[in-house]
């Protein structure tokens, strides 16, 4: 049964606006669905910025933008595998293929063994949308390989993927049988540590899409108000909401900056920081400063705001790049006047040592904790980028802790569960400086099950049901 109605078998489709061939009548949601798979591929693009405004330009209706959608980013995500089904198939290897060719190879692929549309649809769509997108030349061998694929039960096809993954070990099995890269695949087992047996549910998890979480802005929200307009109350943050339909445009809390999309594991990262105990003789008399120090795109940063006004603290907030602190701008314009957006590099502090009371560092990371939201983020990370990522990691959380006060608090923070980059990063830095001690994170989320041996936080998507957000707290004592 499909997830999502398929609009080549609805009547009343509309024609997409394109120039592109018309001696065909291709559906807008196929088209679309193209369009952005090779926008990510030529341009780098990312889906879930490019998605939305394709879909709203084209007009397209709500019924075919969620086929889109499903198509889309379905395909990015299952493309390993694929790509596993179809090497076979194929005279010559995929790579040598022309990128538009794979494209529409893999949307007629997810259409046959994810979303379970009819087997004639599938074939005669993808068939169509060739038509529409490239050269007559490879239409017979589109039409051939995807009648192959449909031959054969979506079971046997992935058993035989599997049974031909390269070098036959039991994490590049699972890397073709969940479609994530074997390095990836390593790592996140690695991360899941004692309950290896969990790494499996955590790929599945990864290939389902993530609810829709808003957060209503700590002192200019209501999460109750959320409720009303339809929304169901998170289980453990006290602000998050989910929505399980429509589009979060059409609620006026965002419309109007009192709230915004935000997954739970961020809002509750972020509430960890903003509890955790100073020592006894800053709580006495603190600075009443807080510092973002990677700000962008301001998402963290708005609910520390809030947070912050209500002890009587202000908020800097730092962002490296200008057009990323604009967004945090944005972000915070309908917040306290208390709070100062600036633009700089935070490994190179414009204030003074020892400024302030909370420092968050939400660092730059691989993204391996979001998977589910970024589908082809997969694919654009290698494993030599890690090296690099965990330099620029341990330089930030150095400058946060000089940032911090006596007795004041660092959270370190990434939405990547990769050991290297988590406490790899965390227990350097604790082996380098004496200055600083490790708080019991888990300590601040005592409802929240699950977190970790600790004293770190890791949450997780198949288990919390969010981003798999990472957290360390420490305090500055010298």
């Amino acid at each position: 049964m499909r997830s999502a109605e398929d609009p080549a078998l609805s009547p009343g489709r509309k024609k997409a606006s394109t120039k592109r061939s018309t001696r065909v009548r291709i559906d807008p949601a196929r088209l679309a669905a193209y369009d952005l798979l090779r926008a990510v591929d030529r341009d780098d693009a990312y889906a879930n910025l490019v998605l939305p405004p394709l879909l709203r330009e084209r007009n397209i209706s709500e019924r075919d933008a969620a086929f889109a959608t499903e198509l889309a980013y379905g395909t990015l995500r299952w493309q390993g595998l694929y790509d596993q089904i179809l090497a076979p198939l194929l005279s010559r290897p995929i790579v040598e293929l022309d990128s538009g060719i794979i494209e529409v190879l893999r949307l007629g692929c997810h259409q046959l063994l994810k979303m379970r549309v009819p087997s004639h649809a599938a074939v005669g769509t993808s068939v169509d949308l060739a038509r529409t997108v490239l050269t007559a030349g490879p239409i017979g061998l589109i039409n051939a390989v995807l009648r192959k694929v449909a031959a054969e039960s979506p079971d046997e096809l992935i058993a035989a993927a599997v049974e031909s993954a390269p070098g036959m070990t039991r994490d590049s099995a699972l890397a073709v049988r969940w479609s994530h890269p074997e390095w990836v695949v390593t790592a996140l087992r690695e991360a899941l540590g004692t309950d290896p047996g969990n790494i499996e549910g955590l790929l599945e998890s990864n290939n389902q899409s993530a609810a829709v979480t808003i957060v209503a802005r700590p002192g200019r929200g209501d999460r109750d108000e959320l409720v009303r307009q339809g929304a169901e109350p998170t289980k453990w943050s006290p602000w998050g909401a989910t929505l399980r339909g429509g589009s979060p445009a059409e609620i006026p809390a965002i419309r109007e900056g009192r709230a915004a999309v935000q997954d739970e594991g961020s809002q509750l990262v972020t509430l960890a920081v903003a509890l955790a105990p100073l020592a006894e003789s800053l709580a006495v008399a603190p600075t009443h400063r807080w510092l973002d120090l990677c700000a962008g795109p301001g998402g963290k940063a708005s609910v520390l705001a809030g947070l912050a006004e209500s002890v009587g603290a202000t908020l800097t907030a730092n962002e490296l790049h200008p057009h990323r602190a604009e967004l945090v701008r944005r972000a915070l314009s309908g917040a306290s006047a208390h709070h100062e957006v600036v633009v700089g590099d935070g490994r190179s502090m414009s204030w003074p040592p020892g400024s302030f009371d909370r420092v968050l560092v939400d660092a730059p990371c691989t993204g391996l904790g979001a998977l589910r939201r970024r589908p082809e983020a997969r694919w654009r990370r290698q494993p030599r980028d890690v090296a690099g990522l965990v330099t620029l990691q341990g330089e930030l959380l150095s400058a946060a802790i000089d940032a911090a006060a006596v007795g004041g608090v660092i959270g370190y923070v990434t939405c990547s569960p990769h050991r290297a980059e988590t406490v790899g990063v965390v227990s350097t830095i604790l082996q380098q400086r004496s200055d600083i001690e490790a708080i019991d994170a888990r300590a601040l989320l005592p409802d929240v099950p699950e977190l970790g041996a600790g004293p770190w936080v890791q949450l997780w998507p198949h288990i919390h049901g969010t981003d798999a957000m990472f957290c360390a707290l420490l305090r500055r004592t010298g």
